[in-house]
């Protein structure tokens, strides 16, 4: 099984850095996708993340979900 790469681990730390941000759980940003028309099921979503192993795409709804304008991708 292939290793996580830095940048999937850097996508899922921004994910989930912006979801503590935010104060939202896997449970509500599961409703706030479904408002977008996007079906994810929580447990898979918790999955999802975890790996990091989800596009840009997805990565691009869920930060839309939880209604961000702006992320950081480095401290510099």
């Amino acid at each position: 099984m292939p290793e996580r790469t830095d940048w999937e681990a850097k996508a899922r730390g921004l994910l989930r850095a912006e979801m503590a941000k935010n104060s939202v759980t896997y449970a509500q940003l599961t409703a706030k996708l479904a408002e977008l028309g996007v079906s994810e099921d929580e447990r898979n979503l918790r999955n999802k993340v975890s790996r990091g192993k989800f596009t840009a795409g997805f990565l691009i709804q869920c930060l839309s979900a939880m209604g961000v304008k702006t992320i950081r991708l480095s401290e510099d």
